[in-house]
């Protein structure tokens, strides 16, 4: 089998698997007083310290969650509250047009319940968002704005954005700037102080960590509304027993990346460029999409005229290969990926797509298996055609 979804999600690093199952036949609620407790707190804690490390922020900027969905509704709606509660007159959001649905949908509810009015901020043919284009957006007088959000890494096709170029956009104005960083640990070496952001998400699953577990890097100075009311825990941000074998299993993930960081991406990015061209010898007609240079050194995202990606993806799939489409299913029925589409490509090219991604486990051999796989596929997939009227 070659696995080339590790956008989706990475194999749990032999480290994290050890620091989890140890962890695991611990006792101990990392809030309680007794010694079992104290115990699991002080996992916690050193765990919390190796997420800052790796990151570069500050242990107490740590907000444990239950990853990144969480992670980005608790920065989407609970900064924006605040900053309403400070303010009545912040009612507006400045979201790009590419993010994830953990973004998005959060966004589309408080901008469908009336609580705040959104403007979308294009992106160039890359799928990146500029400071030029950043700055139309908030418009002449962003007094009204309550929080920017642009994403770090694009989950589909891969390309990144200069978040430090866009903060000083909005740093004139005293604005509040998230950014969904969840695709970015394993591959940018990513320093929560430099950004000039006050909350940045990420997640486990992606760093080679389990799923479940993720974090909000939000500065001191940032007032968060939060979303669960509870005991408490992480500065009254996100109440709930902490889940301390996961965290502990996060921070020796994020540690590995972290040393393995410099020789791994180059082994990864040559990786991908062996597959992008022998995916373009057997398929001369294929579309490279996102920044041929600024984009993550795993993904390679590629559309196929004349195919279905979600047929490619199960015609690959039967051969031993996996990856993923670049678009969302809804109800069974094959949608345009929005992320395509913002970038200005046609709804038949947006639906056309798969999105091979590397990982730490990749080698040679997945490549030569998707090769020897894709031929058949696409002859089949193009035997099929396009669905009339799908688009």
């Amino acid at each position: 089998m070659a696995y080339l979804d590790h956008a989706a999600t990475t194999p749990m690093f032999p480290e994290a698997i050890a620091a989890m199952t140890e962890l695991l036949a611990m006792p101990g609620n990392p809030s309680s007083l007794h010694a079992s407790g104290r115990v699991a707190r002080r996992h916690v804690e050193e765990a919390r310290e190796v997420v800052a490390r790796v990151l570069g922020c500050r242990p107490a900027e740590v907000v444990f969650t239950s990853g990144g969905t969480e992670a980005n509704n608790i920065a989407l709606k609970g900064i924006a509250w605040s900053e309403r509660e400070q303010n009545p007159a912040k009612r507006r959001i400045v979201v790009s047009s590419v993010e994830h649905h953990a973004v998005l949908d959060p966004t589309h509810w408080l901008q469908d319940s009336n609580e705040f009015d959104v403007t979308w901020v294009p992106v160039d043919h890359f799928g990146r968002v500029t400071p030029q284009a950043l700055r139309e957006a908030l418009g002449d007088d962003p007094s009204d704005v309550a929080l920017v959000s642009v994403m770090m890494a694009n989950n589909e096709v891969g390309t990144t954005n200069d978040i430090a170029a866009l903060t000083a956009v909005t740093r004139e104005f005293g604005i509040r700037f998230h950014t969904d960083a969840v695709q970015a640990p394993a591959w940018l070496d990513v320093n929560f102080a430099e950004l000039g952001v006050c909350a940045m998400t990420v997640s486990a699953h992606k760093v080679g960590g389990p799923h479940g577990v993720g974090a909000l890097i939000v500065s001191r100075d940032c007032k968060i509304t939060p979303l669960v009311h509870g005991g408490g825990q992480e500065r009254d941000i996100r109440s709930g027993t902490l889940d301390a074998p996961a965290i502990v299993a996060f921070a020796a993930a994020l540690d590995v990346v972290s040393e393995r960081r410099t020789t791994e991406v180059a082994r990864i990015r040559a990786l991908r460029d062996s597959l992008v061209e022998q995916v373009f010898a057997v398929a001369p007609d294929a579309i490279f999409n996102g920044d041929p240079e600024g984009r993550l050194a795993n993904n390679a995202h590629f559309t196929f005229p004349g195919c279905l990606g979600d047929s490619l993806l199960m015609l690959l799939d039967a051969q031993g290969v996996e990856c993923s489409v670049g678009s969302a299913c809804s109800a069974g029925v094959p949608q345009p990926s929005h992320v395509l589409l913002a970038m200005g490509e046609t709804a038949d090219h947006a639906r056309s797509t798969l999105r091979f991604s590397l990982g730490y486990s990749s080698g040679a051999s997945d490549v030569d298996e998707l090769i020897t796989a894709l031929p058949v596929a696409l002859e089949r997939g193009r035997r099929a055609g396009m669905p009339r009227g799908a688009a």
